[in-house]
């Protein structure tokens, strides 16, 4: 099973907004880049996300659950090549994580996060995951 990191602006839609969606979802659309979109692509239902909120946050907030694999994404125009997930909330992080904080641990160095600051949906690797939530908090 993967892991992922998936951005968005809180003041489009945040993890409150995600977490009103309640059992049915939200389609995570709207992705136009083609690294991200591959990453879409090799998302498999069950696998976890890090619910990151961009702008002035700049911090992981919480965890969620992909429901359903890529299909052609809605907000896309006929023809275009674009897809969407659909997720669910999991969790909320007890203590929210941030990018300084994760740019900061040395163990973190190699993180798409610290690496591709415009990335908006990037693979985690299990020890990045097991080390953010042990920051956040969280028991495995």
């Amino acid at each position: 099973m993967a892991y992922w990191l998936m951005k968005t602006e809180p003041e489009e839609f945040s993890w409150d907004d995600q977490v009103k969606r309640g059992s049915k979802g939200e389609p995570w659309s709207g992705v136009r880049n083609f690294i991200a979109r591959r990453n879409l692509k090799e998302m498999k239902k069950g696998e976890k996300f890090f619910f990151y909120h961009t702008g002035e946050e700049k911090q992981i907030v919480g965890i969620g659950e992909i429901i359903r694999e890529a299909y052609p994404d809605p907000t896309a125009k006929k023809g275009e090549p674009w897809v969407a997930v659909t997720t669910v909330a999991v969790e909320p992080l007890p203590n929210p994580v941030t990018l300084a904080t994760v740019k900061a641990e040395p163990k973190l160095k190699d993180m798409a996060l610290a690496k591709y600051a415009r990335l908006s949906v990037q693979p985690v690797t299990d020890g990045q995951w097991k080390l953010i939530c042990k920051m956040a908090g969280l028991k495995e």
